[in-house]
């Protein structure tokens, strides 16, 4: 059994939704529960059943909250590797929507067991920026120091506010402030503007001074 996070707890998300789409969500999650449906089933089309859109200002969108929440009804009866094989087989064969969520549901994974980090390498590989915004969340824990400084910089270049990047002021380093500053000298000698961001996370550390000699 593997504990996922919710995006929004759930009587919010059941406010939200409406006594029809309620029921809807209410339905999923209890075959769910009770083991007779699997997540393929009912992840593609839980956004048609239960509606689409911000859930509340700054807040999660209402359907990754409702996919989230499916997957913590499955996570609760399947063994970590069990969860693992799905959440990549439907991040596979999801659309951009579907692979969000998939992302987001990792992010509230603790369990050392679930290792998604191949997932969000392959969002990384992409320039939609809600995949990579996902996969810098608290997931990306699990990226080596060089993926992850990576990730940081392609935050950079799609323009995904570092503000959402997990773990950022402790996880900087030199490396990452060189990779900046050369990404920084290289947009400013092609006239091009530097993103704010950018400087902020060049002045998270001070690359480390080498003795003359």
């Amino acid at each position: 059994m593997t504990t996922v996070h919710l995006l929004a707890p759930v009587e919010q998300l059941r406010r939200a939704l409406g006594d029809e789409r309620r029921r809807a969500l209410d339905d999923m999650v209890a075959v769910l529960a009770a083991g007779a449906t699997t997540l393929a089933r009912v992840f593609p089309a839980a956004a048609r059943r239960t509606g689409r859109g911000d859930l509340f200002v700054d807040g999660p969108r209402l359907e990754d909250a409702v996919r989230v929440e499916l997957v913590a009804t499955a996570a609760a009866r399947l063994d970590p590797g069990t969860l693992l094989a799905e959440l990549e087989d439907l991040y596979r064969h999801g659309d951009a929507d579907e692979k969000r969520a998939v992302l987001l549901a990792l992010g509230g994974i603790d369990d050392p067991l679930v290792d998604g980090s191949a997932l969000l390498l392959d969002a990384l590989r992409t320039n939609d920026v809600r995949l990579v915004a996902a996969a810098m969340g608290p997931h990306a824990r699990r990226l080596s120091a060089h993926d992850w400084r990576h990730g940081v910089l392609k935050c950079l270049f799609v323009g995904v506010p570092v503000a959402g990047v997990a773990d950022l002021a402790a996880r900087a380093d030199d490396e990452l402030a060189a990779m900046v500053r050369r990404y920084t000298d290289e947009r400013e000698a092609a006239g091009r503007e530097v993103p704010p961001d950018a400087f902020l996370v060049r002045d998270l550390t001070t690359p480390t001074t080498r003795p003359e000699g």
